[in-house]
This record gives structure tokens, C-alpha cells and sequence, in this order.
């Protein structure tokens, strides 16, 4: 088969395109397509669609995270790959071919998979309460020799309000030492840098010019190596990023119509999901609302339906039109408009915010947090850090609670073709917008 590598350049669209310059050009030399955006248009699900060519209904990667009914749990930002439910391209061209191997280098659900060489983001959490910087990797050593070679990986520039590219450039050079130990058939890589600019600063190109140019060297870096290597190249993204200025609190107003379950533990509110009758999980611009009281649907549908900021409310029925229904989604599938996402938050007053509120702590939160890009201020970062290199118990409590801060969000399907993912492939062939699910066969026509 032929040597194939994808690159996951997360947020690109044709609306910033033009501020990575040497990937326009490159574009401009190659083949430019659209993705049309499926629903939900978020990390996991968009990944598990491209590497199955199946929707959410068939994967059952409804989100980012969803309400586990057995343990009564919302679980956010898992890792074990056995919870997409379906047959990966890497499998079924494993079948054709006994001697082809895959490098999965950061696209989610990554442990525990049948790649052959794989690496994602994994802290080594301490009895004491401390989160260091770690990555797992199949073999588990190669992670020793990334690490050793690199340093370690630069957990805190992956996500949170250090996020940079330094990340990006960690990935974009572990992937290539692995391809010069191992010369996998395949390789997935994923850039998460772009992703930070757009939701933090949205449209507003004096500031997300300077980072686009760090993304764009780093690109093409790897484009220009496995050119090199006589590799296949695709070019995508899962999503564009969409301006916004409206964040939607949906459990804020399904708590006012008394539907949410509070527990109140240290003078601190926290969301009992197993307790309630109704309440949502928030993933960007789409919230899955779950309801115990099946009676209740058709009210909150209502209520929801009449809120501002909303595009569209789906009860299973309708969710079948979109390819998301499935025993993990919502009762009712909530769409916000283009310039409007959802919080996680339920509570209604600040004072009362859970102690993980004002923490990047990504599983603990009920819902996706991009407010975790900022901090309330350096010097609390600071003397935090002074703490923590002294011995001294600490919370990184630096996280502000101010939704206003967030310029940029994805998920929604409804959207202007400017911010719609793109493919950039040599194939000439291609069409000017193609399914999500077409990804998987672009793949294999590449191999």
C-alpha cells in the first residue's frame, strides 16, 4: 500500500486560511475541498467519523462526553478506544495487508487501540494532589524515547491558559521520529494550535495572526518531510471556528424551571446528574439534554425551543435525520445558533462554583470549558507556582468564571461555508464539498 499521512490541523477554514501563507500556496497547488460539517462538529466524534467512515449513530461518539446511564455519571474527554463502535480503517486494511502498520500521534480515543504505534496526552497523577507532564504510548517505550529525545511532553501547552505551540511542535516532531523508527503505512497526526487563537479571540485577525504563522511553519514542516518520505499527503480539519458572543447557561435556565438537582457539600454546589429530572451535557455549541421523566420531553423541548440563541431542538425522532441518534445521546439534541455556544454551568451565583470551576480540570467539569484558556491573573499563576515548587499544598484556582471571554466556538452543522472544514488532497477529482463520512474512503484511495 501507499505510505499515507493525514494531518489534523484542528479549526482550519477558508476564513483564516489566507493567514497561513505557505499552506494557502500549497493549497492553491493542490486540490481544495469543503467538508460539510456533521453533527456534532466536535473533536471526538468528527475523528471517529473520518477514521470509520460511520456516523455518530453507528460509532456511538455522540460528543466530546456524555451521561453514562449505568454509573449515573457524566464522563468527559475518556480515552479507551473500545468505545467507538465501529471497524477502523486501520483494521480493515490490516485484513488486506498482514504487513501494514498504523502511527496514531494524538487523534483521540488513542489508548488501548490495534494501531501499532500511538502516543497521547496522559499526567501522572500524584497521591499528593499534583498533575505532571506525561504522554502515553504504544510500545511504552516509545515514550521513553520521544521523551528523551524531545523532553517531556508539554502537557500544560496542550490545553489551559499556557496552551501554545510548543505542543504542536512536540507532536509534529514526535511523529516524525516514530516514522523514522518504525515507517508506518499510515500516520494520523493532530495540531491542536489553531484551536486555542480562534475560541479565544474569534474573527479577530490583529490577534490570531501571529499564531496562525507559528501553525503554518509547523505544517509545513511536516508537510515538506514525508513529501520527502514519497508519503501521500492529506490536509484537514474537523471543524472552522465560528465568531461568538453569546453563551447560553442551559442548565442555569432548566435549574429556574426546577428540573436540575443540587447538592450542596462545603458551602459549595455541585450538579447530582443521577438525581435530576432533567439537565445537560454542554459540548460547545450542541448540549445533549438528558431526562429521566419521559413525560417531561415534549415541556422542556418547549422551553428550550423558545430561548434565545437556540437553532434547533431534536427529540430522538429527529435526531434520525441527523445521523446522531444513539442509546448515549440526549432525550433532546440541542443546537445553538452561529453566534451562540453552551456552558457547562449550574449554579447561579459564583460565591456557591464548585472548587473544579476555577481549575482546568477537564473530567471533573460536566460539560466542555473553553474558559479554561484564560486566567483570572498572572500573579495568582505565580504565587501558585511559588507554592508548588516550595512543597506547599495548592489549587490552581485560576480559571475565571466569565463566559463573555470566549470568541470563537464549533459543533454546529448550520453554518457559512467560510467556516466549514476543509481537505486539501492532490487528487484533482475530488468535489468541491464532500460528506464527512467520504473521509474514510479518501483515506483508503490514498493507501
Amino acid at each position: 500500500m501507499q505510505k499515507t499521512v493525514v494531518l489534523n490541523i484542528v479549526g482550519l477554514s477558508k476564513s483564516v486560511l489566507h493567514l497561513l501563507p505557505s499552506l494557502n500556496r500549497y493549497a492553491a497547488q493542490n486540490n481544495l475541498s469543503i467538508i460539510k460539517p456533521m453533527l456534532p462538529a466536535v473533536t471526538t466524534a468528527v475523528q471517529s467519523t473520518y477514521l470509520t467512515g460511520k456516523w455518530p449513530s453507528d460509532t456511538g461518539i455522540v460528543g466530546n462526553g456524555w451521561y453514562d446511564h449505568i454509573d449515573s455519571e457524566i464522563k468527559f474527554w475518556k480515552q479507551s478506544n473500545k468505545l467507538v463502535q465501529a471497524k477502523k480503517i486501520w483494521e480493515a486494511a490490516k485484513e488486506r495487508d498482514a504487513g501494514f502498520t498504523t502511527s496514531n500521534m494524538f487523534w483521540w480515543y488513542n489508548m488501548y487501540s490495534s494501531v501499532d504505534y500511538s502516543a497521547t496526552p496522559r499526567p501522572n497523577y500524584l497521591a499528593d494532589g499534583r498533575k505532571l507532564p506525561d504522554c502515553y504510548t504504544h510500545p511504552a517505550s516509545l515514550r521513553d524515547r520521544l521523551q528523551q529525545e524531545l523532553g517531556p511532553f508539554p502537557l500544560f501547552q496542550f490545553w489551559g491558559p499556557g496552551a501554545n505551540i510548543k505542543s504542536s511542535q512536540w507532536i509534529a516532531e514526535a511523529s516524525i521520529k516514530t516514522d523514522q523508527l518504525h515507517n508506518p503505512t499510515l500516520t494520523l497526526i493532530y495540531l491542536p494550535h489553531l484551536d486555542y487563537c480562534l475560541q479565544k479571540f474569534g474573527a479577530d485577525e490583529a490577534l490570531i495572526k501571529d499564531e496562525c504563522g507559528k501553525i503554518d511553519k509547523v505544517a509545513m514542516r511536516l508537510i515538506n518531510y514525508y513529501q520527502q518520505q514519497n508519503a501521500s499527503v492529506i490536509v484537514l480539519s474537523e471543524y472552522g471556528i465560528t465568531p461568538v458572543d453569546n453563551p447560553i447557561h442551559i442548565n442555569r435556565i432548566l435549574r429556574r424551571s426546577g428540573y436540575i438537582a443540587i447538592r450542596n457539600e462545603r458551602g459549595l454546589e455541585l450538579l447530582d446528574a443521577g438525581a435530576s429530572k432533567a439537565f445537560a451535557v454542554a459540548d460547545h455549541q450542541v448540549a445533549h439534554v438528558y431526562i429521566q421523566d419521559k413525560t417531561l420531553i415534549t415541556e422542556i423541548k418547549g422551553l428550550l425551543e423558545t430561548t434565545n440563541g437556540i437553532a434547533c431542538v431534536l427529540d430522538k425522532t429527529e435526531q434520525l435525520n441527523y445521523h446522531i441518534h444513539h442509546e448515549r445521546s440526549g432525550d433532546l439534541v440541542v443546537v445553538a445558533d452561529n453566534s451562540s455556544w453552551f456552558t457547562y454551568y449550574f449554579w447561579n451565583n459564583d460565591k456557591l462554583a464548585p472548587d473544579y470551576a476555577r481549575c482546568v480540570d477537564i473530567h471533573k467539569k460536566p460539560g466542555y470549558d473553553p474558559v479554561e484558556m484564560f486566567m483570572t491573573s498572572k500573579a495568582r499563576a505565580a504565587y501558585k507556582l511559588l507554592r508548588k515548587k516550595l512543597g506547599i499544598r495548592y489549587v490552581m484556582d485560576v480559571i475565571p468564571l466569565d463566559a463573555s471571554l470566549v470568541k470563537g466556538s464549533h459543533g454546529s452543522p448550520f453554518i457559512a461555508d467560510e467556516y466549514k472544514p476543509i481537505l486539501i488532497t492532490k487528487d484533482l477529482s475530488s468535489k468541491q464539498e464532500v460528506e464527512p463520512t467520504a473521509i474514510y474512503d479518501i483515506i483508503w484511495q490514498h493507501l
